[in-house]
């Protein structure tokens, strides 16, 4: 279930996209759905949401007919109308009958089945849905603006258009058109009708402000006749009233140029204008319209002068829009009052008191994708989010009188907000980061502009966090050293350190102090994500390489490394430190894009850090189910082990990370989910953010699903956002010829919202963002200039289907060409043209030339010019003036016909060598030829040339051909560049090999970003060789290693080897080996680790492996689910040795083992910790586990220590313990100790309280098993203690045995038979007495047996165990009083709510109330003090549970430190032995068992079995 909700901002640019119902809903279009909100109550309630279309939503508005207030009908840019049941949220009816995009949409006032609906070339669709009928109208061929339906006349519409015009049309007569209202000059942006008839004798007082012109020359009659009025409002800033009965205007009504307080005139509000008018139900003589900066404007028209208007919200400041509006609906309340809402470009809704013209409340929109939300540790309850839309939101959710209580900055952002962090100690500072690559502190509290830092990422800014300081920020003087610093992570991969004090220094990156502190001299991974421990001491990177560094503040010691994750890491949390259990804080959750979340458990790593860097193995828990990338995590404040994550799969999942087990699955966004915070103040609420434009606030306790969807959701979800993208398509017969400046034009309120226009392109525009500062001018050019590139590229096939069919013309002509040469082209067309002409023109000619070269009057002369126009052929033979006017007009000629070689030539004649080369540069037409030529003009002309025939070449996209013009005029540098820029990096690496120094740094780069380019496309065998050509084998064998399958792993171990990276090896090496013991390939992982000595250890270990898993597999005690053969060694069989001598052997004579080997593997085998084992755990990791712990405890034997050894094997022990596997504990005390512990603990020295401890457990543990051995085969029933949760798991694991007969049954029974049938081999009394004496031994075997049991029945653990059952009892009886006051506190909230809004009530009556709310709101202990005994007070419990603390801390460590067997369990079962074989179980043994059950089974189940045992 939803409970509050941010929605997507109400779409820009449309004359109705919102309305009110007599219900007291307001609906209003958002992106592609709408949104109902339910306004009857102080504040804005969310309703619900109705999807369905798959493009913006254009136009919304409800039936006002009485008994269908529940419909109500949307258009969109989909080509669809559809109306829908808002109760159901389905659509009832729809039709697709415009074939453009759809303007407007109105439903009749007095037709309530009539729908009409306008597009943009101007055709008016009449649709009856009850019988399913339409009408078509054009009355118009212009672009509809908006549309209006009389509330007078059924038949009659109001029309405006895109050029100011407005039409009132018939539609009962085909659309015919009854008045033109000419007046406004531009677009028409909203009509209302007069909700009343009146006649014009109430606004006769404004006719004489009325020009004559208005009037089409006409005098105002004198009527008395009721007329309908009609407002408008446009882009010209006027509002004119009308008289629709006439066709004249009334009146015009020019905006005024309001001064904003503090402020000038909005002069960019001028030019961007929306002028919407409402003409409120009740009002004749009022309206309501929009201003020039968001202001709402009352008009009375019965008034003039400077009381014509009066401004909203005057009352208090900052109440009125900060931006144009767009749409303005009203509704009349139950009680009387009139409410007006309005929707703005600033993405507020606001509702308005009518009858005070105050701002009742403000509900916050979004416009953008919400890519960050966090919570202040300071303002408990300060929600920052962060949004696309370039704008930073704080929503204080725990305000009492506003629910939508937020505050929005975004002067001096001007970027997506994608990462947010609150200071942890100064209240109201918050940092962020955007996707131009900015980190800024704001202060929240003022009004100042944020502060930015000088140091700018080169891409977009993905986390922001504070933490402590470190070299060399912490190296400053007291005065200059912060507190805590910021930190950036961004999209180029580098962690930059900020001075919050100084934002004016230079950020410094940490990778420099990672570099010096731990002595790498090899590449660093790219950085992806941080996160800092809680305390500050520790930091956690992720990086894009899929690995985690873990790092000791301040100096940065790389402590260990976490290769988990084989792509980009997404999300790094710790848990936090203020629960229960301290050791899950050191937990971490890490999510990548693979869709899989791991925890790790670094308590060992941090509190003893290693001397060399450790690798984490394994897991402590793995959470598979989400099916794309994880984007956020976030762990509960309030539990312990408990983590939420959002993903691309469009879901959020709650998970119990102890358990390994999914809570719920919240699926209520639409798209992606890229935020998750858990509220502080509220253990079941989540926030969550997404690509759908808004937050959602839900509860855990509520959900419907468990887990999430497998693939489907994210199926649907792809395909819903691939079918909003898909732009619809016009069939255009000539697509160049059609591409025009009124297209342009008409796009432009689109382009400025482009969340909301058409798709233009396959990939959806992100956010609906609009420049704060810039006018509608500068926005024009972004459509002009799309539309011009689309041209550009309609354009450009042209040439090349007319070169194809050139082609084919030349190859039908081919046979031709052998027949008859074909004549060239002259060079000179236009004077040898008129050189052929009439022989009486020709001597025409010959007559004026003669004139010209021998007259000596002026007249002559003058008339004709040889060389240029109808003379231009006789310029050939007079002076050099006249052939340079030739060549000018035949060398214009050639251009105009396109023939510029031919221009060129003649240019060359002329001598003019570089204005050929100027007018081919500028034109594109350099060729080869002229480059050649242009040395005869000088160097420098010859460079410049080359210089742009590369470019030339470069537009061409012969980059290859360019490069070598650029090592023609000795640009090698440029040269690679180019190729480089082009992705041409094979190419550019063979030229920088073969030009520049093997040490220059370009050629370093060049492999470098190649490499990287391949690494992202997966082509990591190229990258890899690209790292070798860097001399960097490091960053080769990571690479290789990506893929993560045995091949890749093997070979990235081999290379790393060879370039002498061992450490790096051995990571790889040991990899692939784990792969192939998956796969029970020993022999293959034994080969892949045989040449690193430094894995020695692990050597030992898979060979452990190898002898376990086959006594166990061949037992049958675990089933390894692989089907594949195994690959056994031949010393796995054929020897009679025990377990330990057979592997200490092996250990000898395959490894080489001697006392220094022992000492080096157990070095190696101390710096490994595998995680605890669950019931998730696989055969596979748990065969792993136990191979090492049983390696470590024969190493330690083989040392001589002891003590070592027995907590080792003590290790392995309570592994099969915490499984619930008991055959298997039992199998591997058979293994490890054929003769009993005995033999191992009479070598534990007896003053290391240490090695004592943990031989008592190891010893209890033994018997603990044997004792259940015992039972099984003594009992032939089931036990009825059914209540104790061992004996229940046991006896299921274990029932086999438990159905066997014992064999002392057995043995008796066939005696007994004997008896009977044989006679005569001896007498019936003499077989009594051999049946006497056998079953007199098995009772002293028994009794013997039961004595050894003793040593489970441990007074001190018993006592330990009681201590932790009363902690546990106590906390869970905390959980359940702040549930049971929080249950309360609900309901007295809802008792206050119910009484406020009852209408009448007396003042009485509200003090009882209240005071009834007053006992409800009590603190928890008063509450529970006045209970009826259910709970015990809060104080008491803390009182008992600080006094159990300090009994707990009394005990010796060492006593604590090392499991027990459950005590009164044990008690229990020896008890329950006893009741049926009185005689096994001894007195002394019975007593204790009785003493203890006594003393400590005082609560839950053991309460009832002890009264069962005494009573």
């Amino acid at each position: 279930m939803l409970e509050r909700i941010l929605t997507p901002s109400p779409n820009w640019y449309c004359s109705r996209t919102s309305d009110t119902s007599s219900k007291g809903l307001l609906g209003f279009a958002g992106r592609n759905s709408v949104y109902l909100v339910d306004v009857t109550g102080p504040t804005p309630v969310f309703s619900g949401e109705l999807a369905g279309h798959t493009d913006r939503v254009s136009g919304f508005t409800f039936c006002h007919h009485p008994a269908q207030e529940d419909l109500c009908v949307s258009c969109s840019d989909d080509g669809t109308v559809k109306i829908w049941d808002i109760t159901s949220g389905s659509v009832v009816k729809e039709h697709q009958v415009h074939q453009n995009i759809i303007s407007a949409l109105h439903w009749s006032p007095l037709v309530k089945d009539l729908i009409i609906s306008g597009d943009e070339k101007g055709i008016i669709i009449c649709f009856w849905y009850n019988r399913n009928d339409t009408q078509q109208l054009f009355p118009e061929p212009r672009t509809i603006f908006c549309l209006s339906c009389s509330p007078h006349h059924e038949d009659h519409v109001a029309v405006g258009y895109k050029d100011g015009m407005i039409v009132l049309i018939d539609i009962s007569r085909k659309g015919e058109v009854i008045h033109r209202l000419r007046g406004h000059n531009d677009e028409i942006h909203a009509l209302s009708w007069c909700p009343l008839l009146q006649n014009e004798e109430a606004l006769y007082s404004r006719q004489e402000e009325i020009p004559e012109a208005e009037l089409n020359g006409e005098p105002a009659p004198e009527s008395t006749t009721e007329c309908y009025f009609l407002a408008s409002g446009s882009r010209d800033q006027t509002i004119r009233i009308w008289n629709s009965n006439r066709g004249k205007g009334l009146m015009t009504l020019k905006l005024p140029f309001l001064k904003r307080r503090g402020g000038a005139i909005d002069t960019i509000g001028k030019e961007r204008l929306w002028l919407t008018v409402h003409w409120p139900p009740g009002w004749p003589t009022q309206i309501v319209s929009s201003c020039f900066g968001g202001e709402l404007l009352l008009w009375d028209l019965t008034k003039s002068g400077k009381q014509k208007w009066t401004l909203f919200g005057l009352s208090s400041e900052w109440q009125n829009h900060s931006r144009i509006a767009f749409s303005l609906c009203s509704l009349k309340m139950a009680d009387g009052k009139e409410l007006l809402f309005s929707t703005s470009m600033d993405r507020d809704v606001k509702c308005w008191d009518m009858q005070t013209l105050d701002c009742r409340w403000t509900m916050p929109t979004l416009g953008g994708y919400v890519y960050n939300l966090a919570f202040s540790p300071i303002d408990v309850g300060c929600l920052a989010v962060g949004v696309g839309d370039t704008m930073i939101r704080v929503w204080h959710t725990l305000s009492l009188h506003n629910k939508f209580e937020v505050k929005s900055f975004w002067q001096g952002i001007k970027g997506k907000v994608m990462a947010l962090s609150w200071h942890p100690a100064r209240e109201g500072f918050l940092a962020f980061g955007t996707d131009d690559g900015k980190v800024g502190i704001i202060d929240t509290y003022s009004n100042k502009l944020p502060q930015i830092s000088s140091s700018y990422h080169k891409k977009s800014v993905y986390t922001v966090a504070w933490g402590p300081a470190i070299p060399p920020v912490s190296r400053g003087g007291d005065g200059d050293k912060p507190f805590v610093t910021l930190y950036s992570c961004a999209g180029e991969g580098i962690i930059l350190q900020h001075n919050p004090w100084k934002l004016t220094v230079e950020a410094h990156d940490i990778n420099k102090l990672i570099q010096d502190t731990n002595a790498i001299k090899y590449k660093l991974p790219l950085r992806s994500e941080f996160n800092w421990k809680p305390d500050g001491k520790v930091l956690a990177i992720g990086n894009e390489d899929g690995s985690i560094e873990i790092f000791n503040a301040p100096e940065l010691k790389l402590l260990c490394t976490i290769q988990q994750h084989h792509k980009l890491v997404n999300a790094i949390r710790w848990h936090h430190d203020h629960g229960n259990q301290p050791e899950l804080g050191y937990l971490i959750a890490s999510g990548s894009v693979n869709a899989v979340i791991y925890v790790h458990n670094l308590q060992n790593v941090i509190e003893n850090p290693p001397d060399t860097p450790a690798l984490i193995p394994a897991p402590y828990r793995t959470l598979p189910g989400h099916t794309a990338k994880i984007t956020s995590l976030a762990w509960s404040p309030h539990h312990d082990g408990r983590l939420v994550s959002a993903s691309y799969d469009g879901t959020a999942q709650v998970w119990d990370v102890l358990k390994e087990e999914p809570l719920c699955n919240y699926r209520g966004h639409k798209g992606r989910l890229l935020c998750v915070r858990w509220s502080p103040v509220d253990p079941d609420s989540i926030w969550t953010g997404a690509d759908d434009f808004t937050v959602h606030n839900w509860m855990v306790s509520k959900q419907e699903f468990t887990r999430p969807p497998k693939g489907k959701k994210q199926t649907e979800l792809e395909l819903k956002r691939n079918s909003q993208l898909k732009p619809k398509t016009k069939k255009k017969k000539r697509a160049v010829k059609e591409i025009t400046r009124q297209d342009f034009t008409d796009s432009l309120n689109a382009e400025e919202n482009p969340a909301c226009a058409n798709e233009m392109a396959s990939e959806p525009e992100e956010e609906e963002t609009e420049v704060q500062d810039q006018g509608s001018e500068v926005q024009q050019d972004a459509p002009m200039a799309a539309s011009s590139s689309k041209a550009k590229s309609h354009i450009k096939h042209l040439p090349a289907v007319r070169i194809e069919q050139s082609v084919d013309e030349k190859k039908r002509e081919k046979p031709d060409l052998f027949l008859k040469k074909r004549k060239s082209r002259s060079i000179l067309p236009l004077s040898t043209a008129l050189d052929h002409k009439l022989k009486e023109e020709m001597m025409q000619d010959c007559l004026t030339l003669t004139k010209v070269c021998y007259s000596k009057e002026p007249e002559t002369v003058s008339k004709c010019i040889p060389g240029a126009g109808e003379y231009i052929h006789l310029g050939l033979f007079t002076d050099r003036a006249a052939v340079h006017r030739v060549i000018k007009e035949e060398g214009a000629n050639h251009l105009e016909n396109g023939h510029p070689d031919l221009f060129h030539h003649l240019m060359i004649w002329k001598g003019d060598l570089s204005g050929a080369l100027k007018v081919a540069s500028e034109r594109g037409e350099l060729t080869d030829y002229l480059v050649s030529l242009s040395s005869m003009a000088g160097y420098l002309v010859w460079v410049q040339t080359v210089e742009a025939f590369v470019k030339q070449l470069c537009f061409q996209e012969e980059y290859v051909k360019a490069a070598c013009y650029l090592l023609a005029i000795q640009r090698v540098y440029a040269a690679v560049e180019l190729l480089k820029s082009h992705q041409l990096y094979r190419e550019a690496i063979v030229l920088a090999k073969a030009r520049l120094l093997p040490e220059d740094p370009v050629l370093k780069d060049l492999y470098t970003t190649w490499a990287a380019v391949l690494e992202k496309g997966g082509h990591y065998y190229m990258a890899a060789k690209c790292y070798l050509g860097l001399d960097s084998p490091y960053d080769a064998a990571k690479v290789l290693s990506k893929k993560g399958d045995v091949a890749s792993l093997k070979v990235a171990a081999e290379v790393a080897l060879v370039a002498g990276e061992r450490e790096q090896s051995a990571i790889f090496a040991l990899r692939c080996a784990q792969e192939l013991l998956s796969a029970r390939d020993w022999l293959g992982a034994q080969e892949v680790l045989k040449h690193l000595e430094s894995l020695l250890g692990q050597r030992l270990v898979f060979c452990t492996s190898e002898l376990l898993s086959k006594h166990l597999i061949e037992g049958k005690i675990i089933v390894w689910p692989d089907t594949s053969p195994p690959q056994y060694h031949d010393w796995v069989t054929g020897k009679d040795l025990s377990f330990t001598d057979m592997l200490i052997e092996v250990w000898k004579k395959e490894f080489k083992l001697d006392s220094e080997n022992a000492r080096t593997a157990l070095q190696q085998l101390n710096t490994v910790d595998y995680p605890p084992v669950t019931a998730s755990t696989s055969s596979k990791q748990l065969l792993l586990y136990l191979s090492h712990d049983l390696t470590l405890a024969v190493l330690n034997c083989l040392k001589i220590s002891w003590g070592d050894a027995i907590i080792s094997l003590l290790h392995t022990v309570t592994r099969c313990f915490d499984i619930g596997n008991f055959e298997l504990m039992q199998r591997i005390y058979k293994l490890a100790l054929p003769k009993g512990p005995s033999y191992l603990l009479n070598k534990v020295d007896g003053q290391n309280t240490c090695s004592m401890a943990a031989s008592e457990s190891l010893n209890a543990f033994f018997y603990y098993g044997q004792l259940y051995e015992f039972w099984w085969n003594q009992s032939s029933v089931p036990c009825e203690f059914t209540t104790l949760p061992k004996q229940e798991s046991c006896e299921q694991n274990h029932s086999s045995v438990a159905i066997e007969t014992p064999e002392v049954i057995e043995a008796a029974a066939d005696v007994k038979e004997n008896t009977k049938a044989v006679s005569c081999s001896s007498t019936a009394g003499e077989m009594q007495m051999d049946i006497k004496e056998a079953s007199r031994q098995q009772l002293l075997e028994r009794v013997s047996q039961l004595e050894n049991y003793k040593v489970l029945l441990s007074d001190l653990q018993a006592y330990i165990q009681s201590i932790q059952r009363e902690i546990k009892d106590i906390q869970d009886s905390m959980v359940k009083m702040v549930l049971e006051h929080k249950k309360n506190l609900a309901a007295a909230t809802q008792t206050r709510d119910l009484e406020e809004d009852k209408e009448g009530q007396t003042e009485d009556t509200k003090d009882s109330a209240k005071t009834e709310i007053d006992a409800c709101l009590t603190p928890v202990d008063s509450c529970s003090s006045s209970s009826t005994g259910d709970f015990p007070s809060v104080a008491s419990l803390t009182e008992a549970l600080s006094e159990l603390h300090k009994r707990m801390a009394e005990i010796p460590e060492d006593s604590k430190r090392f499991p027990f067997p459950d005590v009164l369990e044990c008690c229990l079962v020896l008890l329950h032995i006893g009741s049926h074989h009185p005689f096994d179980l001894p007195a002394d043994v019975q007593q204790l068992a009785c003493d203890l059950l006594q003393k400590y089974g005082k609560t839950g189940t053991f309460l009832k079995a002890r009264q069962r045992f005494f009573t």
